[in-house]
């Protein structure tokens, strides 16, 4: 995971600053939908979303995320102020691993860039919020159930996300969530490399709270 830092302050406030979070998804609408979603609900969190890199190919997406992590300092369209929090959201894909993945994840270390991944995509976290999973997945078993379920609005041919409709009138779907995915977690002795696995919810904690992990 990339560098923590110390919380930044306001001059002559002991008030901290809110973390700035930017986020590379790949090229599929669900992934946008969701964390758009998500920043909406909590509004005033600075979050920047982008669609970065080839679809499917992890590298290039952690390659481009680096890049504008480098420029966010000279952007005007960044503020002109560095992020604290640079993230990639990256599918492991199923049966097998992306064949770029682990060079992905070494240029990420290397650069400070943080990786959200599942296994074996990132609709499995969605699906998380409405069912336990258990059971090996291909991505398109959990599309399919996803939009089995017609609990958030998806469809496989379109990939639509009705954000709203998934976090339900409460907190209580993302917690059970949550638990799901640490469940997942926990049973695992290889890592991302288990199916089913994902981790995306500590990136959404992190937003959430609004702060940095210790």
């Amino acid at each position: 995971m990339g560098h923590r830092g110390k919380p930044l302050q306001r001059a002559g406030s002991s008030r901290s600053e809110q973390r700035r979070f930017l986020i590379y998804c790949e090229g599929e609408c669900t992934e946008d939908q969701y964390f758009k979603g998500l920043r909406q609900e909590l509004k005033s969190l600075p979050v920047m979303i982008c669609l970065g890199g080839d679809h499917g190919e992890p590298k290039s997406l952690v390659r481009s995320a680096i890049k504008h992590k480098e420029r966010a300092a000279q952007s005007a369209a960044d503020r002109r102020t560095p992020y604290d929090e640079v993230w990639c959201v990256v599918d492991v894909e199923a049966p097998r691993p992306h064949p770029s993945l682990d060079e992905a994840l070494k240029l990420a270390r290397q650069a400070g860039v943080n990786m959200a991944l599942s296994n074996p995509c990132f609709e499995l976290w969605l699906l998380l919020h409405l069912k336990d999973v258990s059971a090996y997945q291909t991505s398109a078993s959990v599309q399919a159930a996803l939009e089995k379920s017609q609990d958030c609005g998806y469809t496989v041919q379109r990939k639509h996300l009705d954000y709203a409709k998934l976090r339900g009138s409460d907190a209580a779907r993302h917690a059970k969530a949550k638990e799901r995915a640490e469940k997942l977690r926990m049973a695992s002795e290889v890592g991302h490399r288990s199916n089913p696995w994902t981790d995306v919810d500590i990136l959404v904690e992190l937003l959430r709270e609004g702060r940095l992990r210790p």
